[in-house]
């Protein structure tokens, strides 16, 4: 990564013209002792470029999806949780996953949305640390939680009569317990490698949320500890749980081969094809973003391989689950039928 120059503010002539983001950026960033170093106390979100129409636009769309994500995922959690034939170790997991969803994309939305509507795009140091940390902690949960769904799966086809040993409700809630503790680690460590750096010159932020590879560009320190950090902790996480995605689901084929019938087959795999379908788009998005060297990250693909995964995604994630999944169509029309029979 190359790192940006110094200014020394004592020789720098100065400038007779200022872009529209140019107070935001003098009046934020404040000298610390030294002649040609600086401290930031606020960022500026550049976000989505565009003139007032586009933005309006781009608000009234993103607010549509956010609003639209947290319908389906809320509509998944209350049914997993009224209806009892849900009551299961692979619905269990789905309706965490829903809540997760729900809050991964609450962490960047609405300030996105803010922004657009508003045109404040101030984020204070410490507004931006809680974002970066909810963000990768959620990031984080979400990668376990997926990894958990395909165990549930891989338990379920190969080893049906030990399902209820093996997938036990004691086993849910660690698994459970095991993704929120390694999200909060995963994402402790790297909040606090990102904003240990020094950022001088400039303060503002070639993103529409906090996220580590902006902040690394934008960091005038020397980031080589924070990328090797980043790609052994993160990198470790998503390759691995993604690993072991892939490993259930060459055990789950060879296991699938052996049923005799075609229909059984295609029963078997059809129960995979939701979990297959999300952890194709969310961990191909979040390789494609974090496991590139630093050098060949481009903020424009960047910014837009986000809004993939950051609020189509969770917005999807409902409707894949639901799509020609008879027990969730059955959950819902008993949930229609019993509000009808309600005097």
């Amino acid at each position: 990564m190359k790192l940006p120059a110094f200014i020394d503010q004592t020789t720098a002539p100065p400038s007779t013209k200022e872009g529209p983001l140019s107070h935001m950026k003098m009046d934020f960033i404040k000298p610390v002792g030294k002649q040609n170093q600086t401290s930031v106390t606020q960022f500026v979100l550049l976000g989505f470029s565009g003139g007032q129409k586009k933005q309006t636009l781009l608000f009234a769309l993103g607010l549509l999806v956010y609003l639209s994500t947290l319908a389906g995922n809320l509509a998944i959690i209350v049914l997993v949780w009224v209806d009892q034939f849900l009551h299961t170790p692979m619905y269990f997991l789905l309706g965490n996953l829903s809540f997760v969803e729900m809050c991964y994309t609450s962490t960047t939305a609405p300030k996105m949305l803010w922004d657009l509507l508003l045109g404040d795009k101030t984020i204070s140091f410490i507004g931006c640390a809680l974002q970066m940390y909810f963000f990768v902690t959620l990031g984080s949960i979400e990668c376990v939680l997926l990894l958990a769904m395909a165990y549930d799966r891989y338990v379920a086809i190969c080893h049906p009569l030990r399902y209820t040993l093996l997938m036990s409700q004691k086993v849910c809630w660690g698994l459970l317990a095991c993704s929120w503790a390694i999200g909060n680690f995963n994402s402790f460590i790297n909040t606090a490698l990102v904003f240990s750096l020094d950022f001088c010159q400039s303060n503002e932020i070639d993103h529409f949320f906090c996220d580590i590879p902006p902040l690394l560009k934008l960091s005038c320190s020397d980031t080589s500890v924070s990328q090797l950090v980043t790609f052994n902790i993160s990198g470790g996480i998503i390759i691995g749980a993604f690993g072991l995605i892939f490993l259930s689901y060459v055990l789950i084929v060879f296991s699938v081969l052996k049923i005799r019938t075609a229909q059984g087959r295609i029963k078997a795999f059809s129960t995979c094809v939701s979990h297959l379908t999300v952890v194709s788009i969310f961990y191909g998005t979040l390789m494609y973003t974090y496991l590139r060297p630093s050098s060949s990250h481009s903020m424009e693909e960047d910014r837009l391989v986000a809004v993939l995964y950051t609020i189509i995604t969770p917005m999807l994630n409902p409707l894949i689950y639901s799509f020609r999944n008879k027990e969730v169509h059955g959950a819902i029309w008993r949930a229609l039928n019993k509000d009808r029979r309600l005097p």
